[in-house]
């Protein structure tokens, strides 16, 4: 896990991710003071080691001598670029243009004009710091795109008419032998007040558009069968949940990733950390689908199949809780209240998985990190509308008159189906919670709240079995804050 944590417990903003001779490198804002753009390498993708800091604000008086924002870093030939979002101190920091540095090893940033840079916008399409009625200026946020052997960038703009509060498009500039040319947007819903962090690709046939959403804190996705063809939501468009934000892709490979950070407790202030990336695919229909990464099953140590997995205990002692336990068949339930069904985890990351199957029509769930008295997380299934959430849900000893914590921190929705029956996978690592349904992630979130020993099941007026639960033990992350000399080595 990585958060670039220092003095301020916020500091990682929003990110880019380039592999380059299979290393990952993570280029990234620090917040609030935004005066430089920060530079991580990793072998697996997971832990991160910082490097020398790629990029810093300008001079005084140079057009980005104010605050950095978000960047996009890209391989083009036989050297790199950046393409990166600067303020200026004399526009009072509220117009924001387009910067550009090149590198020919990804370390050694130099910045460049080119006779072009900085892009700003022009009244036809987009607002500027005449035609801006909220006085502050959207044009940032860069991402490169080939499309038919033409440049553009993709940006975070702000078309020039409409409600003020839904003016949030993706702007789209092209870039011709240094000539630049402002295009119409890819895409203006008339929905939201900045659509941040724009990205697009192509997967199996048609064209993708992310864009993070700061009203709900969520990342979107648009489609369209060619990438200047009119772009389309589904009926669920939300491809990360609550708190993940500023999601950028990067190829690995046979596999596209997505990465982003996440708010930790949900503020934009808490901590926050860069969650592992998760694997980009589509089903029949088109729709996406977020896959497990696939070096989770390369880190795995150990595998401890169900009938080894230790004793089933009663942790609340409900009289009217049943568990019956055969090989490789557990069968839990309680007829009236709650009941927590747990053993003890084997190590402090592992992956979890199983078949679950539910009777009747009470309450069930997943429960982890569970201490002696029943508190921790706990996953929750809605079999008949599909919703599964996570709440952190125990005692409060700072509060005397509000003794309890009962904090919903993540949902989302799944495919119920009629044998009320699913695959689940849990993958908890340091404090990163992953929850996949049938092998599609529903939920992936970093959360500080619990660390117990405890594993398990819960039911209220439900029947619960247990097949096929497999735990895998993964190692303990690294520490995030190794030292320079072996961030070295990675280079």
């Amino acid at each position: 896990m990585y958060s670039g944590s220092g003095f301020s417990d916020w500091e990682i903003g929003d990110i880019t991710v380039i592999i380059y001779k299979g290393v990952y490198h993570l280029f990234h804002l620090i917040i609030p003071n935004h005066d430089y753009i920060a530079h991580a390498v990793s072998r697996d993708g997971i832990s991160w080691k910082r490097v020398n800091n790629a990029l810093f604000v300008g001079h005084p008086g140079e057009w980005d001598d104010d605050m950095l924002w978000t960047m996009h870093v890209c391989e083009v030939g036989d050297h790199f670029e950046m393409y990166y979002t600067g303020l200026q101190r004399r526009d009072r920091g509220v117009i924001s243009r387009i910067g550009f540095a090149e590198s020919k090893n990804l370390i050694d940033w130099k910045k460049d004009r080119k006779n072009i840079f900085p892009i700003g916008p022009e009244g036809f399409f987009y607002e500027t710091s005449n035609t801006n009625p909220r006085t502050w200026l959207s044009f940032r946020d860069p991402f490169r795109f080939e499309y038919k052997g033409e440049v553009y960038l993709l940006l975070g703009a702000r078309a020039i008419a409409g409600p003020v509060s839904r003016r949030g498009c993706v702007g789209l500039v092209k870039i011709t032998n240094d000539i630049v040319e402002l295009m119409p947007s890819l895409l203006y819903p008339l929905m939201y007040d900045d659509i941040e962090c724009p990205c697009v690709f192509e997967l199996h046939g048609r064209y993708y558009l992310l864009g993070s959403i700061r009203e709900d804190i969520k990342v979107r996705y648009w489609f369209a069968p060619d990438f200047f063809g009119e772009y389309h939501s589904f009926h669920a468009d939300v491809l990360l949940p609550q708190g993940n934000y500023a999601a950028r892709i990067v190829q690995d490979g046979g596999h596209l990733l997505v990465y982003n950070f996440f708010y930790a407790y949900g503020r934009i202030d808490a901590l926050r950390v860069l969650p592992p990336p998760k694997k980009l695919d589509t089903d029949s229909k088109g729709r996406l689908l977020l896959k497990s990464y696939y070096r989770w099953e390369q880190m795995v140590i150990k595998t401890i199949p169900q009938d080894e997995q230790g004793k089933l205990e009663h942790l609340l002692s409900n009289p009217t809780a049943t568990s019956e336990i055969y090989p490789g068949k557990w069968t839990c339930g309680s007829r009236s209240g709650y009941e927590i069904f747990c053993f003890q985890k084997p190590s402090a990351g592992f992956i979890w998985e199983g078949l679950l199957t539910v009777e009747g029509m009470g309450k069930l769930g997943l429960v982890c990190d569970i201490d002696k008295d029943g508190n921790g997380y706990f996953i929750s299934f809605n079999v008949s509308s599909g919703q599964v959430l996570i709440r952190a849900w125990g005692f409060n000893p700072l509060n005397n008159r509000q003794n309890f914590i009962f904090n919903d921190i993540q949902s989302g929705f799944y495919t119920p189906n009629e044998t009320k029956s699913f695959y689940f996978k849990l993958i908890r690592y340091g404090h990163y919670i992953e929850l996949s349904i049938d092998d599609v992630v529903k939920l992936t979130l970093m959360d500080y709240t619990y660390s117990g020993n405890g594993l398990g099941l819960y039911s209220a007026s439900s029947v619960i079995s247990l097949q096929k639960s497999l735990i895998k033990v993964l190692p303990d992350p690294e520490e995030e804050y190794a030292s320079q000399e072996e961030a070295q080595k990675i280079e």
